[in-house]
């Protein structure tokens, strides 16, 4: 599939979801279908899909102990080796899990190689990590703050989170930082996989599909603080009810208040089934999560079976007299 053909069917399929939910939110009797059937068949999608794809990756053998090696393996006493990123210990393994889920070591160690004066030249590339870091922590900014529409008394810790993102406040309602960075971060890593050209070639749809669609949630939402006001209090209503279990859908949120929800639930559904899962895959990454102790420590493969040979000498013994008469050189008359 070539790159404007990925690009028209993941663009087109998001922009098909904003049709039908900007369709279905003009039509009373079809609203509680997008309000409330499909939040939480998304839910229920969302949960059973991540279970199934955790459990199937955690039932997968892993016979060989592969862990990535990126530094001085341990080995003799008067070597230092590195625990970190060569971690030899669970407590280093530990630290390099830490590492990698909160601070994506691996994309910091990233780097790239040009060709330059008939060179190839390789150096550091920190943007690709700064956008995903930028873009993972504002999404769960977001979310956490999302937290208010759900559960009422409001934590105290979500109200100060949001007073934090709206420090600096441009106008009213407060400018949210998250939302700027997030927009910002998928934008470049769309922006990225487009002029990119060795990025290009590998992206497919279902690369661009989670960016359009992380792009229209946060582009909706946007919309609905900013421009294009709801009834915050008939949303509240709404999702405490989805939260309560008993939900029901007020009159006159705004449609464009069903468009976010129908992007959202998509990404919910979509989530287990895509490469978002490295969410969860990480904790189950052999080579990330086992200490390499190959040489401290024997590792039989469980799997391996005594090899059934049959050496020159048994072959010869077995085939000799139909060797001479065939006219083959044997080693033993």
């Amino acid at each position: 599939m070539g790159v404007k053909l990925s690009l028209g069917v993941s663009l087109g399929a998001v922009l098909a979801i904003v049709l039908v939910a900007l369709v279905g939110a003009q039509v009373s009797s079809l609203q509680p279908i997008f309000g409330i059937f499909v939040p939480y068949a998304a839910f229920v999608i969302f949960i059973l899909g991540f279970i199934y794809r955790v459990v199937d990756w955690g039932r997968s053998p892993v016979p060989y102990r592969i862990p990535t090696t990126c530094g001085q393996q341990k080995t003799l006493p008067w070597i230092k080796n590195d625990e970190i990123e060569n971690p030899s210990s669970t407590l280093g393994v530990i630290g390099r899990m830490i590492l990698e889920i909160f601070a994506f070591r691996s994309l910091f160690r990233h780097t790239k190689a040009e060709m330059a004066s008939g060179n190839i030249v390789c150096g550091g590339s920190k943007w690709i990590w700064l956008g995903a870091l930028a873009f993972h922590y504002s999404f769960l900014i977001i979310a956490i703050r999302h937290l208010r529409l759900f559960v009422e008394p409001v934590p105290a810790f979500v109200n100060g989170l949001g007073i934090v993102d709206g420090m600096l406040q441009i106008g009213v309602p407060e400018l949210y930082i998250t939302d700027v960075l997030l927009l910002a971060a998928v934008s470049y890593l769309l922006v990225r996989r487009l002029i990119v050209p060795k990025m290009r070639y590998i992206s497919l749809a279902n690369d661009y599909f989670p960016l359009f669609l992380i792009l229209g949630i946060g582009i909706s939402g946007v919309l609905m603080r900013y421009f294009i006001r709801v009834d915050i209090v008939s949303v509240k209503e709404l999702a405490v009810g989805l939260a309560s279990l008993h939900p029901t859908v007020p009159e006159g949120i705004g449609a464009i208040f069903f468009v976010h929800v129908a992007l959202v639930s998509t990404l919910f559904a979509y989530f287990p089934f895509s490469k978002l899962m490295h969410a969860g895959g990480v904790f189950l990454s052999p080579g990330r999560n086992l200490a390499n102790t190959n040489r401290a420590k024997m590792h039989v493969n469980p799997w391996e079976y005594p090899v059934k040979i049959h050496p020159y000498e048994d072959y010869e013994n077995e085939f000799r007299e139909k060797m001479k008469n065939a006219g083959i050189p044997v080693e033993r008359e």
